[in-house]
């Protein structure tokens, strides 16, 4: 399986991708109409795709007494194949898990219409480095790889320059979310694929939530064999871009028509450290990022695109002092919200 050309460009020239939330009743069961509609909140926004069955979307839909993966995936295909979208848009899966749970997530992602899966390494301590690149060859034989640096509060691990080397060597696998939360980490897997033969086939995209903005302003550049590689971070795959969509769409818009000119303005460090405090609130980094999905849930639930701010596991809730930080950045930084255009959209959607 391969990407079409024009989703291929679209991937290479940087997309703006958020990581889909799951809609959930006070019962904890799946609202059905509130995660169509949410998908359609995204495109209406003009992203230029969605990440279904990943962190945000929370890893027990996976769980046995909640059998739900399959469901949000279908879901999420359907409402993007449905709104017949007259441009490039690119569905990704969340995957995760041992080897043969990741081989069976990628099978029902491809069957289900996606064009790539994340590949998760969370959760498998176990696994050596050298297994974990065994499995995602594996799973690049039968779909296109987003790799996927998960930073540790959240399960992910530290791994060695070595292994983004080898992994970046790997066919099919087409692009690398980085999202260590680390810029020394960041570093590590920038410069393997700088010196890999594959460098200008692996594109680069943050999901370093606290570094968005100068993550893709930055243009690295290294010495390899005698020559100068430059490589750009060219997009984005962010649970922070599930919240206040519109707003960080049009921000992503002017980022991609100000990254190439040969001064930068400094109002974008301004604006840079204004979107890590809204991060700060949002993924509740004060207590090690504990309220993450409530935080995000609790945003869309603010602007009537959830019902609450529920989630699957009883330990994913909003932490002390949390709401207090969401309303405040909320207050201070209207202009990255986009209340207005979620009115309106709801509004629209009460009249179809």
């Amino acid at each position: 399986m391969v990407l079409s050309p024009e989703k291929w460009k679209l991937l290479h020239d940087g997309a703006f991708i958020p990581a889909h939330p799951l809609a959930l009743t006070e019962q904890k069961q799946l609202d059905e109409a509130s995660q169509r509609r949410l998908t359609r909140y995204y495109i209406e926004a003009g992203v230029d795709g969605i990440a279904v069955g990943v962190h945000t979307t929370q890893f027990e839909i996976r769980d046995p007494q909640f059998n739900l993966f399959e469901d949000v995936l279908r879901i999420g295909s359907e409402e993007v194949d449905k709104v017949n979208i007259n441009r490039p848009f690119l569905k990704i899966a969340g995957v995760c898990g041992p080897t043969e749970q990741a081989i069976k997530e990628a099978k029902i992602a491809k069957h289900l219409g996606y064009d790539m899966v994340l590949l998760s390494n969370g959760g498998l301590n176990q696994y050596s480095e050298s297994d974990l690149l065994k499995r995602t060859k594996l799973v690049a034989d039968i779909i296109p790889i987003f790799g996927f640096y998960l930073q540790p509060a959240v399960g992910g691990r530290v791994f060695t320059y070595d292994f983004w080397k080898e992994f970046v060597n790997i066919n099919n696998v087409l692009a690398i979310k980085m999202a260590p939360f680390n810029r020394y980490q960041t570093l590590d897997v920038v410069r393997a694929v700088c010196e890999s033969d594959r460098v200008n086939e692996i594109a680069l995209y943050t999901g370093n939530d606290d570094n968005i903005v100068i993550d893709l302003l930055t243009t690295y550049a290294f010495n390899v064999n005698g020559y100068k590689i430059k490589k750009q971070i060219v997009g984005g795959l962010l649970g922070h871009w599930s919240v206040w969509t519109k707003g960080s769409v049009d921000l992503f818009k002017e980022i991609k028509k100000v990254r190439d000119e040969s001064s930068i303005d400094l109002k974008w460090l301004t604006i840079a450290q204004k979107v890590t405090d809204a991060n700060a609130a949002f993924f509740d980094s004060a207590n090690q990022f504990k309220g993450s999905i409530a935080g995000i849930n609790e945003v869309l639930r603010r602007q009537g695109l959830l019902q609450g701010n529920w989630c699957l596991a009883e330990h994913e809730v909003l932490s002390e002092g949390q709401s207090e930080e969401i309303t405040r950045v909320a207050d201070a930084y209207p202009e990255l919200s986009d209340d207005a255009f979620v009115k309106t959209f709801l509004s629209k959607e009460a009249h179809v």
